[in-house]
């Protein structure tokens, strides 16, 4: 999952600064762009993805409901958020259309075509080998042209991974980037007819809508697969959004994302726990990242996306290899120590060169990033 702006200057988003008052700061007293531990949340969200995967790719199982749907849900939910926050903030202080798409097209579209063509003409054939069985160029080519709009259509390769747990999928976590560029899309609607100008009332409005949406899924009312992912990326990616807009208004401390991160697990217990927990998840997510000032966990580099689309893959391959049978920690383990060189590979061969061209290139349009 992405975003970005974590490190960009910082005028203030919405209004001036304020006195810091006396007790816990407010989000918006305690969030420094410069100086704030998001990318080190990213990070673990991605990491606890991976540990989520090792479930379904060995075989195991998870009985218990309410561990399902938090183990299931939790961190893609709390990337969202973040993304929400970070997102409306971008649009907030440059309202520019061609710069915002051009940075966001920079952030997330380099990463998974190269993450495509990756798994498809490397991870796949090495991995169905050592099966014995091969895949042919055109197999491959099929996958990267069918997955080529971002939106995932082919998740095999000529019916490849088989003999597996988890078949005829490579990747399981590209497809909600299809989700987040739409919620990056909505931002820009919203800002280019000048709803954003009023951010509050419209973030409100918003947030109240996408709560309703859930709602509705959750009460059966709605079954459509588009309209029960929109309406579940769309809420957490507000709650994301209504903590910015109202960051002078609530206050951080631990004891307080403490709470907020227990009142979750009760949310578990009823069927859509979003419904009673998307805020408290933007709540610990921004708010962890927010305190995180210390330098030990000021990520320069974000390895989040990369630890997030090459961790599936890799998985697969591991098991594809014959080390499926291992216990699920230690299989969740090995997971993270051979996804995060490739993710480190990513940023600093594909995405952190992209995004310096959102700095010193020109997009399409003539408009400097």
């Amino acid at each position: 999952m992405t975003a970005d702006e974590v490190v960009a200057p910082r005028p203030e988003v919405l209004e001036p600064p304020r006195p810091r008052a006396q007790g816990a700061p407010t989000l918006a007293e305690q969030f420094d762009p410069r100086r704030n531990g998001l990318n080190a949340v990213r990070l673990g969200l991605a990491a606890a993805v991976i540990v989520w995967h090792s479930v379904p790719v060995t075989g195991a199982s998870v009985p218990w409901a309410p561990v399902r749907q938090l183990g299931g849900s939790l961190w893609v939910d709390a990337f969202f958020a973040i993304s929400g926050f970070l997102i409306t903030r971008s649009w907030i202080r440059n309202p520019r259309l061609r710069t915002y798409l051009w940075a966001r097209a920079l952030r997330i579209l380099p990463a998974f075509y190269v993450c495509l063509v990756l798994t498809a003409f490397v991870i796949a054939p090495l991995a169905v080998r050592a099966q014995g069985q091969s895949l042919s160029l055109s197999d491959s080519l099929d996958y990267v042209l069918a997955n080529a709009f971002l939106r995932v259509q082919q998740y095999d390769i000529a019916g490849t991974p088989t003999g597996v747990p988890y078949e005829g999928v490579w990747n399981g976590s590209l497809w909600t980037l299809w989700w987040e560029a739409l919620c990056y899309l909505g931002i820009a609607a919203l800002g280019v007819v000048g709803l954003l100008r009023r951010s509050r009332e419209t973030v409100v409005v918003l947030f109240v809508l996408f709560w309703c949406a859930e709602l509705a899924v959750t009460l059966g009312v709605v079954e459509r697969y588009e309209f029960r992912m929109g309406a579940r990326f769309g809420l957490m990616f507000t709650a994301g959004a209504l903590l910015l807009v109202l960051a002078h208004r609530v206050r951080v401390r631990p004891a307080y994302l403490a709470v907020a991160a227990l009142a979750v697990v009760p949310a578990a217990f009823v069927p859509d726990y979003r419904l009673v927990a998307a805020p408290l998840v933007a709540y610990v997510a921004l708010g962890l990242g927010a305190m995180m000032t210390a330098p030990r966990w000021r990520f320069t580099q974000d390895l989040s996306y990369g630890t997030y689309v090459y961790a599936f893959p890799l998985q697969q391959a591991l098991v594809c290899v014959g080390l499926g049978a291992l216990p699920v920690a230690v299989f969740a383990g090995l997971s993270i120590a051979v996804t995060l060189p490739v993710a480190a590979a990513s940023w600093f061969l594909v995405e952190r060169p992209a995004l310096r061209l959102k700095r010193g290139a020109r997009p399409p349009g003539g408009q400097t990033g």
